[in-house]
């Protein structure tokens, strides 16, 4: 029995000298699956998904409309080199290193305002996955003004210490004002399609109308989205967290480190929406003193007062803290970009879930590229970012199957997507947009978000609907017509005969008439692009079919195997 406790014992030492603090660069490192980087093909797109968000985030805080250069080369044996560079505000010297190199440090994370990214993950994340297939360094070049040096970095992560490793240092000459470059080479898969950098890129410049991208893909093909407005979009403002988004746990942390002496000035200062009077309220239903001390506030206090937060009316959280595209510019953007017939956008007004500001924009583009025969195209994004993966996850597609789209013109089945010729934009912007995991590719299913992206869909389905109805009324009259109009030359072959007429051609005219008369004026179908070309959304269509072939193919070999 005694050697039995003793062998425990030592197992127990030896189990303990195992274990040690797991870096949270170390620990991405080896799951990094998590931000996106599961496989080559998906590897390729994050990492350049990743580069354009933070230009874009940047060009737009310097109040600078953006132009960015992406330049991917095919080094061959699955190995590419990415470069994306912008005319943004550039980065001062001292942060480069911290910035691309050093996994969560950014100052995203802190903001309550409006940004694509938000974990201080993405970038850095490429960076790591680059130096862990490749074992190359990101090279970085950086200017802040025409008159300064452009500094350049060749850079790694310490994946141990989650720290920057400097492998270069130097300053150069660059041919721009201003700007940040970076050169990435990684291992990748590139293929064309609807999870493409192709597609990526394209989702990208309908929503942001306001950007220049030139884009030169593996095959050396070069691609031009040219902005279509010189309007900068409205400039979030950070605005303090809301008392109803506040969890239990950041309650009592806030209380701890406040500055504030008294509980009524913990409150005023540090949340929106809340005044002295509203503070008093909340601190009564809370069954606490407003001059207890923040320090002095015990767990079971806090619980009291979050209890007191709940039962208190509070105004909802201002909303100049989210930029939204606009239904005009939305529906520039997908004419832009998509050759169709008619097309329409809304913008729902602010809504709140768990105290955070978000605004549901939808639009739609009818005809087309797009097969009758097929379900419909979906555009998802988040904070004008596109969402290209984990499209069965997300809390617009559920939105979307949970609308009844026959209502609106279209076929659906039970349980599936509407047919149609149509492409579907959903976006959400938001302060913090709620995300299934770190890659932000779904959105969570609130049932605040779920309702306000429904009431979105109805909206332009209902205009969708009175375009789609009044064609199919107009093609409907005019094969009535048609039918009429065969028997017409009988008609008045009989009537030349009875009533002895010699003009038969002023009888058809005669008949003619009465037809007019007693059906009306035939309606034109008023296409609502003027640059629709039926011709170019044939070769649209058959050259989408062309490219779905070889996925149709590998999909039934695979249900052969």
């Amino acid at each position: 029995m005694g050697d039995e406790v003793d062998t425990t014992k030592t197992k127990a030492h030896e189990l303990a000298k195992k274990q040690k603090d797991i870096g949270v660069a170390e620990f991405f490192a080896r799951n990094r699956h998590l931000l996106g980087f599961d496989n080559k093909r998906k590897s390729l797109m994050t990492t350049i998904k990743e580069a354009v968000d933070n230009s874009l985030d940047a060009c737009e805080e310097a109040d600078i409309l953006p132009e960015i250069i992406v330049d991917v080369v095919d080094l061959t044996n699955d190995r590419f080199r990415v470069t994306i560079e912008d005319n943004g505000p550039g980065i001062i010297k001292s942060q480069i290193p911290k910035i691309f190199a050093k996994l969560l440090y950014g100052s995203k994370f802190f903001k309550l305002s409006q940004t694509r990214g938000q974990q201080g993950i993405g970038i850095s994340a490429a960076v790591m996955y680059a130096q862990l297939t490749t074992g190359k360094p990101a090279k970085i070049t950086s200017k802040i003004h025409p008159t300064e040096p452009a500094h350049y970095y060749e850079l790694h992560i310490n994946t141990q210490k989650n720290k920057p490793d400097i492998i270069k240092e130097e300053t150069k000459e660059w041919k721009k004002d201003h700007g940040t470059k970076i050169e990435i080479e990684l291992e990748g898969s590139y293929i064309q399609g609807s999870q493409s950098i192709d597609e990526y890129l394209k989702e990208t410049a309908i929503v942001n109308p306001h950007v220049t991208l030139i884009y030169t893909n593996p095959k050396a093909e070069q691609f031009i989205f040219a902005r279509i407005t010189d309007t900068h979009p409205k400039k979030p403002v950070e605005i303090k967290p809301h008392p109803y988004g506040i969890e239990l746990g950041v309650l009592q942390r806030m209380l701890k480190f406040t500055e504030n002496r008294t509980l009524q000035a913990f409150l005023t200062s540090e949340f929106s929406r809340v005044g002295p009077g509203t503070a008093k309220q909340i601190c009564e239903n809370a069954a606490l003193l407003p001059n207890t001390k923040p320090k002095n506030i015990n767990r079971e206090m806090v619980e009291n007062l979050a209890e007191g937060i709940k039962k208190t009316k509070i105004i909802s959280p201002p909303t100049d803290c989210i930029s939204p595209i606009g239904a005009e510019l939305l529906e520039k953007g997908l004419r832009k970009e998509i050759n169709a017939e008619f097309y329409c956008a809304a913008t729902r007004p602010p809504s709140v879930y768990r105290g955070n500001p978000f605004i549901v924009e939808a639009g739609i583009a009818y005809g087309g590229e797009q097969h009758a025969d097929n379900a419909i195209n979906i555009l998802r994004y988040a904070n004008r970012v596109p969402l290209l993966y984990q499209q069965g996850a997300c809390a617009i597609s559920k939105s979307i199957l949970a609308t009844s789209w026959r209502n609106y013109g279209l076929q659906q089945s039970k349980g599936s997507f509407p047919i149609g010729p149509v492409t579907l934009v959903v976006s959400i912007a938001s302060v913090w947009v709620p995300f299934t995991s770190e890659s932000k590719e779904a959105i969570a299913h609130y049932p605040e978000i779920i309702k306000e992206i429904k009431l979105a869909l109805q909206e332009v389905g209902r205009k969708l609907f009175s375009y789609v109805g009044k064609k199919r009324r107009i093609l409907a009259e005019s094969k009535k017509r048609d039918y009429i109009q065969i028997y017409i030359p009988h008609i008045a072959d009989a009537l030349k005969e009875i009533l002895k007429i010699k003009d038969e051609e002023k009888v058809k005219s005669i008949l003619v008439q009465i037809l007019e008369k007693h059906r009306g004026e035939l309606e034109k179908i008023g296409i609502d692009n003027p640059d629709y070309d039926p011709e170019l959304a044939a070769i649209g269509k058959e050259k989408k079919e062309t490219e779905n072939e070889p996925k149709k193919e590998e999909k039934q070999q695979k249900l052969g195997e």
